[in-house]
């Protein structure tokens, strides 16, 4: 028999556009118990856009684009009960955990003030918090994607 708490740590959703990919925010945040967000998918597949709708939920008015060649950007959030930054890592171009930790990583999330959300968090998946939670997204067709959450 599987019981709520169960459901909750698994969840799928499927959108039809970028405006809901970002429409999922207030769901998702309800759903996360973790300052860490890892989002997996392929090119394309909606982790940046489901970024943008975080930030635009945060109240965050900077354009957010992904941080490939920085690897690392951080925004202020005012108005959060809970989180003061939103920290955004591409972890594409990471090649090894040294790449990484000069961005002083791990006081950045041991921070529970921080919201980390970090694009293909595959490519550094065994250096996370264990409390990670995942965001899996993939293609269904041209605008629909499937979303799916592990808690």
């Amino acid at each position: 028999m599987t019981n709520a708490k169960d459901l909750a740590k698994n969840k799928t959703f499927t959108t039809n556009s970028a405006a809901e990919t970002q429409a999922l925010v207030d769901d998702i945040l309800a759903l996360i118990n973790s300052n860490v967000i890892g989002l997996i998918g392929d090119l394309g597949a909606g982790k940046t856009t489901f970024v943008q709708g975080l930030a635009k939920h945060l109240g965050i008015d900077t354009p957010i684009t992904s941080p490939t060649f920085m690897i690392l950007k951080s925004y202020s959030i005012k108005n959060h009960p809970k989180f003061k930054k939103l920290i955004h890592i591409d972890a594409y171009r990471v090649g090894s955990w040294d790449e990484i930790v000069t961005t002083g990583i791990g006081d950045i999330w041991n921070n529970p003030e921080n919201l980390v959300v970090i694009e293909w968090a595959e490519n550094i998946k065994d250096m996370l918090p264990q409390n990670t939670n995942f965001i899996n997204f993939e293609h269904k067709g041209e605008n629909t994607r499937t979303i799916s959450l592990s808690l």
